[in-house]
């Protein structure tokens, strides 16, 4: 995986955490700097941990798709890419103005990683450096969710549904450089 290819990854896996902090920083009305950037660390430890989790269990399974892993990889990708594509288009109703609990946002962290599981796992049919990849998911996670987070009270649901929908398109676009590169199907 080329550096540019990883972070384009690494910045498309942020967009949910980027959307729903967003909401977050919407509900805190005035979220203040270490608001911002414990939410962001929880999106992001949660967003690095769980493609680590994905990879070995594609790891463990490799070995019975290995003669199709390629098309395993872009099926998922582009799933998932399709998915986001559709989050963002999908209009949702008014914030919830709850109040924030860490186990609230854990949960939330939870249900915007579980993409990121399924990307570590068609990862691990491509050979690609996991630590490297989760790595950078973190990093640009915690940096996404701490400015979506901060910017949530001014800017509110319209940038988080964009950042889903941008991000569902370059997952797809990853998904058939995937399938480009192991298979002559898409060479010219």
């Amino acid at each position: 995986m080329t550096p540019i290819t990883l972070l384009f990854l690494a910045v498309s896996m942020s967009a949910d955490a980027f959307a729903a902090s967003i909401s977050k920083g919407a509900e805190l009305q005035k979220p203040r700097f270490r608001h911002a950037i414990g939410i962001g660390l929880v999106f992001g430890i949660i967003e690095a941990i769980t493609p680590m989790l994905g990879w070995a269990a594609g790891k463990a399974s490799q070995q019975y798709v290995q003669a199709w892993d390629h098309w395993v990889a872009f099926t998922l990708l582009s799933i998932i890419g399709l998915h986001m594509m559709y989050a963002g288009l999908k209009k949702e109703e008014k914030v919830d103005q709850r109040k924030q609990t860490l186990w609230l946002l854990v949960l939330t962290a939870t249900a915007t990683s579980i993409d990121a599981m399924a990307v570590g796992a068609s990862l691990a049919f491509i050979d690609a450096n996991i630590i490297a990849t989760s790595l950078a998911i973190g990093l640009a996670t915690t940096v996404m969710a701490s400015m979506g987070t901060f910017l949530g009270h001014k800017l509110g649901k319209f940038v988080g549904h964009w950042a889903e929908l941008i991000g569902g398109v370059v997952l797809i676009g990853i998904g058939l450089a995937v399938l480009a590169e192991h298979t002559a199907f898409l060479k010219f």
